[in-house]
């Protein structure tokens, strides 16, 4: 009787320790999370990188895989979309494109019901028909891949704020006739601000959230730049992402000062 109770006490405290051990790493991958996204906002391109490489170890960690790939396709694409804001060389801009496609794509061979992977994907594979646009086989080709897997995160989850978001620009650029245009696009990220409002997000760390400040941002650029701007409607929004964000590069350092000079007569 002893010897049993000494040996369900071993596999008690086995357990417990496995688990803490689990927590741990989960502490640790949302920690590298955190970061990611402190540097997405603030175009920290060096801690882009580096956090990249710091999720490398966890990839083996079955139960975390899929977001771990996310996370790092995540990372990759917003060094492409800062690196266009801050105009950094085209080849590395596509480079960070392909591998966080192949990112997404890995996370998603892990859980093939991983919408946020297919809205990664989508709008890497968008910007890559923005760069490839003087080569209209090339860009063809992209888009094709593109529409299916946006379909398919649209049947998934229409209401995802974040897929709302990388819709948005699909609608701007595409004509009225043809169901797009600017008032569709902006009446597409109001609704996705409703629905943040509306949705409960997920307590796991690891869990895409991210999207209030991305639309307000969009609102922003899109009343500034649509045929009959609305600065007033341009500067509040804008302000209302930096009121959530207020270390955000593009927003606080470029997209807010045109909207300012835009008021500026001459």
């Amino acid at each position: 009787m002893k010897h049993t109770h000494r040996s369900s006490f071993a596999l008690l405290l086995l357990v417990l320790l496995s688990g803490c051990q689990h927590s741990d790493i989960r502490g640790k991958v949302s920690q590298i999370i955190a970061q990611i996204r402190r540097a997405d906002y603030e175009a920290d391109q060096a801690t882009l990188k580096k956090c990249y490489d710091a999720l490398t170890p966890f990839l083996e960690h079955q139960e975390l895989a899929a977001r771990v790939r996310y996370w790092r396709g995540f990372d990759l694409w917003r060094r492409a979309i800062n690196g266009f804001n801050d105009g950094l060389p085209s080849a590395e801009l596509e480079q960070d494109l392909k591998q966080a496609i192949d990112e997404f794509k890995q996370a998603l061979a892990i859980d093939s019901a991983f919408v946020d992977a297919k809205v990664g994907m989508t709008s890497c594979l968008g910007f890559l028909a923005f760069m490839h646009r003087s080569d209209q086989p090339r860009a063809r080709e992209l888009i094709g891949q593109m529409l299916p897997l946006l379909e398919e995160a649209k049947r998934a989850a229409p209401d995802n704020p974040r897929l709302l978001w990388v819709i948005g620009p699909v609608l701007w650029n595409t004509p009225p006739e043809r169901g797009g245009g600017q008032d569709k696009a902006i009446a597409n990220y109001q609704r996705g601000l409703e629905l943040c409002s509306k949705l409960q997000p997920s307590q796991d760390e690891l869990e895409p959230t991210w999207g209030k400040p991305e639309l307000l941002m969009s609102l922003a650029y899109s009343y500034l730049n649509r045929s009959s701007p609305d600065v007033s409607a341009a500067e509040r929004n804008a302000r209302a992402a930096l009121g959530i964000v207020p270390y955000w590069h593009y927003v606080r350092d470029i997209l807010l000062p045109q909207i300012l000079a835009s008021k500026s007569p001459g």
